[in-house]
């Protein structure tokens, strides 16, 4: 592939820098990703499931969140077909992520597409999206950067799952572990409530979440996920800018 001119003309930006930017850009988030391996492992293992699926999921999902609810839902005897649809609810969100991306991606092969996909999750997307807004050289290799922090990302991962798996064995199945679930979720989710759509969304969800908590197979979950959408949704559209300041008819701001 020959270098593009304007990339010659900054020979700091390479494949390698950018991938190694992205490994950076990740790096402070793995603080709470790690744990959230290692919590999942435990609970995988304590849940009955055999270890070899436990690492499994972690390749192949690849989602923290999904699988935690999965596990919870395994543990719990849910059918399969409960299982798999309440999984794809929780997923809902990486379609968003998806077209957030997209056209960075379209002068790409099919096959840096697929990849980038694979390794997009919540934490890689809010390392990929410093780079959405390039331009030039840097724009040319931003998919090295996306790749840098997934990959990244990936293997902490993999390796902190394995290690929870390795671990759970020895942990007394009576420990309340699943405990941590909720407050790893509170801290990952607080601080990305910027605007009123948000809050309603987590406030609602969590109302129902407590309200349909006895619901049969855990449909409580699906019943907030759901309630939580439809609030941020009908408060988006009643507020189209999200919270943010709208101009008056005096020429001055207020707070939509």
């Amino acid at each position: 592939m020959p270098t593009p001119p304007d990339a010659a003309a900054d020979p700091a930006i390479t494949r390698r820098g950018e991938w190694w930017a992205g490994v950076r850009a990740l790096a402070p988030m793995l603080l709470g990703v790690v744990p959230f391996g290692l919590i999942y492992g435990v609970l995988a293992v304590n849940a009955g499931m055999p270890a070899w699926l436990a690492c499994a999921m972690s390749a192949i999902v690849f989602g923290g969140a999904s699988q935690m609810i999965l596990t919870q839902l395994w543990s719990a005897g849910t059918p399969a077909l409960v299982i798999a649809f309440t999984v794809a609810m929780v997923n809902l969100r990486h379609a968003l992520y998806s077209a957030t991306i997209a056209p960075s991606l379209a002068p790409l092969p099919r096959r840096w597409k697929a990849l980038v996909a694979y390794l997009l999750t919540d934490e890689a997307f809010a390392a990929m999206t410093r780079r959405l807004g390039d331009t030039g050289p840097r724009a040319r290799y931003r998919h090295w950067f996306y790749f840098g922090a997934g990959v990244s990302l990936w293997t902490s991962w993999q390796v902190s799952t394995l290690a929870g798996v390795l671990v759970g064995a020895q942990v007394p199945r009576d420990w309340p572990l699943d405990f941590f679930l909720p407050l790893t979720f509170i801290a990952i989710i607080v601080p990305n409530l910027k605007h009123r759509a948000h809050v309603a969304a987590a406030l609602v969800a969590t109302a129902l979440a407590v309200v349909c908590y006895a619901m049969p197979h855990k449909l409580g979950i699906m019943v907030a996920a759901l309630g939580g959408i439809a609030a941020g949704m009908l408060l988006l559209r009643g507020h189209p800018r999200g919270g943010q300041r709208a101009p008056r008819a005096d020429g001055k701001e207020h707070a939509a």
